[in-house]
């Protein structure tokens, strides 16, 4: 389907409903009508081509979550040029890493990530975001051009890999259309949805599927700085607000009942409490739907958005509990065997996914790229699963050796490469543990060097300045040796039943 042009919702709707709500900036105040909306774009237009910014650009952003953030991505969309927001919480090496990868055009940060972007070696243009939203608001709109290719890399999207660096996904206008598609007609989102998203903005669950369904159908969002319970509760129990779409980890979601005043009857009408990003044990499920509030899991990942979603149908969500959901409506899904066999039903495979909200690639990374698609076209997700007799999907393991922290990807070759550069690690391996807190927690297990006297403190302070908190191990085990294969790989199944 080539030629297609970018889909602008803002600009579509701000000529067929103005005066309508579209976004509201929870730190500030600021409310933008969906007119107000495309005339900042448009301001925002102006700004960037003044410094230069042109078709084919990164930005990079290290910023918390604000209105101007989907102010800024929609602007350098008009113009062909690249969002990149970049996780604020990454120390500052990792950080390198990801500009070198994205080589920005310019650095936009907020107040908080300011010592962050200034400790940064990479050579690009820098910009406080105060400064550049009193340029915007000082502006003259720029007039309407023509709209960008969708076809175009629009969004850089950084997810860890197994090597242990960073990946830029690739997304563009046309991946970003159908994530909205798809979780639309899942989530049933129309234009009198209301979403509240204090989920990161450098994720994709907060900067596409937070923000582009109700955008798409015309209805309004509340953007939050960022999860709080206590204020987010009160925010979703506020009927002035009227929020009706709310997206979490399970993690968030316990917490919320422990809010000063918790009431589940002030939820009830919510359409649902969507949940993803860690497992959601199915008595969890049903303890919500007990509460006439439904939970409604799903599965998604940066390279594909929306995947897999529940109905929101109160006797499914309680005879599935468990299960995350039916196949996206533009999504084709199979689950295969090693040698690329589909399996029947109940039998576990890999789940290998086709369609257009699945990115064209990584960036910069054309061997990468290759190997996540099989040779007919099908992306590999690398997670293991089954499907059962009535088409619902379980997720039952990580093909890889991810395993999500708080809702955060934690790759173990990432941490064992920084846990190895300390001078008296000899070896280190990291596994995934439970934990009722954060749903997993890194155990790593090391082993040091002779003669080595190092202790467990003075290993992580090593790791603090080399890692994002939320990848450090919480627990640390010394041994004498690493179970491992006769070809020298560690067995961490072993290593799991001897740390347990």
């Amino acid at each position: 389907m080539p030629g297609w042009a970018a889909p602008d919702y803002v600009r579509l709707h701000a000529a067929g409903r103005p005066d309508r709500l579209a976004c509201v900036d929870l730190a500030t105040g600021r409310r933008w009508t969906y007119a107000a909306l495309d005339r900042s774009i448009a301001c925002c237009v102006t700004v960037l081509i003044e410094r230069r910014i042109g078709a084919g650009d990164r930005v990079a952003v290290l910023a918390r979550n604000s209105a101007w953030q989907l102010i800024l991505q929609q602007a350098l969309m008009r113009i062909g040029a690249i969002f990149a927001p970049l996780n604020w919480r990454l120390a500052s090496a990792e950080l390198d890493a990801q500009l070198e990868d994205c080589e920005p055009a310019l650095l936009v940060s907020d107040d908080a990530a300011r010592p962050l972007a200034e400790a940064c070696s990479h050579d690009c243009g820098r910009a406080a975001f105060a400064d550049l939203i009193a340029a915007v608001d000082g502006a003259e709109p720029a007039p309407a051009g023509e709209p960008a290719d969708a076809d175009v890399p629009s969004i850089l999207l950084f997810t860890s890999g197994t090597s242990g660096r960073a990946k830029g996904v690739i997304v563009t206008e046309r991946n970003a259309f159908f994530t909205a598609a798809n979780f639309g007609v899942l989530g049933l989102v129309d234009n009198r949805s209301v979403f509240l998203c204090d989920s990161p903005l450098f994720h994709v669950i907060g900067l596409l599927t937070s923000l582009r369904p109700a955008l798409m159908q015309g209805g309004a969002i509340h953007i939050s700085a960022g999860f709080d319970p206590a204020t987010t509760y009160r925010r979703l129990a506020d009927p002035e607000l009227g929020i009706t779409h709310y997206f979490c980890v399970p993690q968030m979601a316990e917490m919320l009942r422990f809010a000063p005043g918790f009431d589940p009857a002030r939820l009830r009408h919510l359409v649902a409490l969507f949940t993803g990003g860690a497992p959601n044990p199915p008595e969890n499920i049903r303890l919500w739907l007990s509460e006439s509030v439904r939970m409604v899991d799903g599965y998604g990942m940066t390279e594909a958005g929306t995947v897999l979603g529940m109905p929101v149908e109160p006797g499914i969500i309680a005879e599935k509990a468990g299960s995350a959901g039916l196949p996206a409506p533009t999504l084709s899904l199979r689950i295969v065997s090693d040698d690329g066999l589909e399996m029947p039903a109940d039998a576990v495979g890999e789940l290998q996914i086709k369609g257009p909200n699945i990115t064209p690639g990584y960036w910069r990374r054309p061997a990468e790229t290759e190997a996540a698609f099989t040779t007919d076209g099908w992306f590999r997700t690398g997670d293991l699963g089954r499907r059962d007799a009535d088409g619902f999907v379980f997720l039952v393991d990580r093909k890889k050796d991810m395993f999500i922290s708080g809702g955060e990807n934690v790759y173990p070759a990432e941490v064992e490469a920084a846990l190895a550069a300390h001078p008296d690690v000899a070896e280190a391996a990291v596994i995934g543990v439970s934990d009722p807190k954060w749903g997993e927690i890194g155990h790593a297990a090391i082993v040091l060097r002779e003669g080595a006297d190092a202790d467990e403190a003075a290993i992580l302070a090593h790791c603090e300045g080399r890692l994002a908190r939320y990848k450090l191990p919480r627990v640390i085990h010394l041994l004498e040796a690493l179970p491992r294969t006769a070809s020298g790989k560690v067995v961490k199944s072993e290593l799991r039943a001897l740390l347990s």
